[in-house]
């Protein structure tokens, strides 16, 4: 079943975006807010995205990923409906 996620990060000292883009853009992601992005994916749970891209983010960043049913937004960059 296909489900839409969202991701949050922080990334904290080095700041190295390059690896995290490119794992997103596979994902066909599209960006939120700054540090937020949404995706669809099958198959899978938060648990499990977490763990995938814990590995292109540094040991002190942070994530968060989120299974979502609903959503509002305003004044975004893009929105779960461009999926």
């Amino acid at each position: 079943m296909m489900a839409l996620y969202f991701l949050t990060y922080d990334l904290r000292k080095s700041k190295n975006y390059d690896a995290l883009y490119k794992e997103l853009d596979s994902f066909n992601a599209v960006r939120v807010l700054e540090s937020t992005w949404c995706f669809n994916r099958f198959n899978t749970s938060p648990e499990g995205l977490r763990d995938y891209f814990e590995k292109v983010l540094d040991k002190d960043d942070g994530i968060m990923v989120s299974e979502v049913t609903k959503w509002a937004y305003s004044n975004t960059d893009g929105n779960p409906n461009q999926l």
